[in-house]
């Protein structure tokens, strides 16, 4: 993917997380089919990998995988920073430690 390209993409895929709203979650796989790219959610994952964060106004820490399960290397302290994240903005998980998708997934 040409540089360009790629940071089109990736800017696409940030101002839809600056969407999702506190107390909701997405997935790479929804972010990339909202975007008319289904086949690109590992993109969304090196996108919100590579993204400015909370702090650059990108939530990043609500996009999760579909099972609810959160991203193993979360790039801002690891998955409990991500956790941490999430119960702060009142998403519930499960007893496996999973997002309890259910209630907690961003229905656009």
């Amino acid at each position: 993917m040409a540089d360009n390209a790629r940071e089109g993409f990736f800017g696409r895929c940030y101002a839809l997380v600056r969407q999702i709203p506190r107390g909701r979650v997405s997935t790479y796989g929804q972010i990339a089919s909202m975007l008319g790219e289904p086949r690109k959610s590992r993109f969304v994952g090196f996108a919100m990998h590579g993204s400015p964060g909370v702090a650059g106004g990108v939530p990043c820490h609500r996009v999760v995988f579909k099972d609810g399960t959160l991203a193993p290397g979360f790039a801002f302290g690891g998955p409990d920073a991500q956790r941490g994240l999430l119960e702060s903005e009142g998403v519930g998980f499960l007893e496996d430690g999973r997002v309890d998708m259910a209630n907690h997934l961003w229905e656009v």
